[in-house]
């Protein structure tokens, strides 16, 4: 799963008339970047989750088979539902195997064929060291799990593979996905992966333009 249905506040202008997945980085939109990546790690169906501007999202991919992907989409258009809410609303497309989930506003290299999940986690996260923007981090990673406490602090990269009953007992509706994961920490059962390679949220107009900045080699193929 994508997940493009987010507003982009801190990116306006540029979103007020594109979806902030859309917005391109040398040239190519952020989320086609992600969709060559999946395709390349062997995922052949994507859902993609929609909201703002969801109609241009629909348009710009259509079916995925130009990306050699079938794309089916989530559609939010009453309102953006958050991470939680957002994946809970796309449980009847993705199925009740373990799904890769990935944001849609973020830049990276990531090597999404190397991700798996414990037999016991109910979700495994991908974390990276902290950017500037965020340097108290979110977790810590202890052992392969992931910890509210302890040192270094790392941060949630927007990247991980869920199961299905992480959202056990939800209700449609707008929620988030921390209280979820908190739960799954105290079950000690939300794992964890390092990765120390390229990412970039793509959150403000600045970081977009310093990712635009960076030579061709910084970037992944």
């Amino acid at each position: 799963m994508v997940l493009a249905a987010g507003r982009g506040e801190r990116l306006r202008p540029l979103t007020d008339d594109t979806p902030k997945p859309l917005l391109a980085v040398r040239g190519k939109p952020l989320i086609v970047w992600h969709l060559e990546a999946l395709v390349r790690a062997g995922v052949r169906d994507v859902v993609i989750n929609v909201s703002w501007r969801g109609a241009q999202l629909r348009s710009a991919l259509g079916d995925g088979r130009q990306f050699g992907l079938a794309i089916h989409y989530s559609d939010e258009s009453a309102g953006a539902l958050e991470v939680g809410g957002g994946i809970f609303n796309a449980l009847p497309l993705l199925g009740s195997a373990p799904f890769l989930v990935v944001n849609g506003d973020t830049f990276t290299d990531v090597d999404f064929s190397s991700l798996d999940i414990g037999s016991n986690e109910l979700a495994r996260l991908v974390l990276v060291p902290n950017p500037e923007h965020h340097p108290n981090g979110d977790f810590a990673l202890r052992d392969g799990l992931v910890e509210t406490t302890g040192a270094p602090r790392l941060t949630y990269a927007g990247i991980g593979v869920f199961r299905p009953e992480l959202f056990a007992g939800c209700s449609p509706g707008r929620f988030p996905l921390l209280p979820l994961l908190q739960s799954a920490i105290a079950a000690r059962r939300l794992g964890g992966k390092r990765h120390d390679g390229a990412w970039t949220d793509v959150g403000t107009v600045a970081r977009l333009a310093a990712l635009n900045q960076l030579p061709h080699d910084a970037l992944r193929p």
